[in-house]
């Protein structure tokens, strides 16, 4: 199957059975498509939380805008931005960067410097926006390999930002939710859109040329 097969074949389920698990592997695969996403200057400044256990999602569930699909599917993998900059956090990703490559340390301090020099003069909600973005890249993603694995899933924003942050206790890891992706195997029966045409703005519209 092509990557544009796999796009054409998924969809956002709207009822997951709940008796069908998708196996750690292929959650392992999802999430790891997700940890290669391109992000700016390569700072990775989130967090991807996979969350099976019922108890948990029921918790969950109480700030859902669609609660059966949260109860339901086999797995909710959460995307939690850093709800801002540091240097420390900066110096860390760089300093791994190095050691992993066999480069010393502090071999890309002029850059580092200038992106420190850009973020950190900078509120910490206009850096929770830029790291909220990065997310999507990554969302986008985890959705395609899904569908390429033929695992159903829903790309949400859904739900209460504050009620999954404090069942989760983001606040300690300095991180935020920013979107959530329900993964599992949809009941035919319940997920009406299932049985609905793709529908997509034609590409003589959705597409400009210069």
């Amino acid at each position: 199957m092509s990557l544009i097969e796999d796009l054409h074949w998924r969809h956002a389920v709207k009822a997951y059975n709940p008796t069908k698990k998708v196996s750690e592997e292929n959650i392992d695969k999802i999430v790891e498509a997700a940890r290669l996403a391109p992000t700016s200057s390569g700072l990775q400044p989130f967090k991807v939380i996979v969350v099976r256990d019922q108890e948990i999602k029921e918790k969950l569930a109480q700030g859902a805008l669609n609660p059966d699909c949260m109860r339901d599917c086999s797995h909710v993998v959460i995307f939690a931005a850093w709800d801002r900059y540091t240097a420390e956090r900066i110096d860390k990703v760089y300093d791994f960067t190095t050691d992993e490559r066999g480069l010393p340390k502090g071999r890309f301090n002029s850059y580092t410097d200038k992106i420190k020099d850009i973020y950190l003069k900078q509120p910490a909600e206009l850096n929770f926006a830029h790291t909220a973005r990065q997310t999507y890249i990554a969302l986008g993603l985890a959705l395609a390999q899904a569908a390429e694995l033929r695992i159903d899933t829903t790309p949400a924003e859904g739900f209460s930002n504050e009620v999954v942050d404090k069942v989760l206790e983001l606040d300690k890891y300095g991180l935020k939710s920013v979107s959530l992706m329900y993964v599992g195997y949809a009941d035919p029966e319940k997920d009406w859109l299932s049985t609905m045409k793709k529908v997509r703005v034609p590409k003589e519209e959705f597409v400009l040329k210069f």
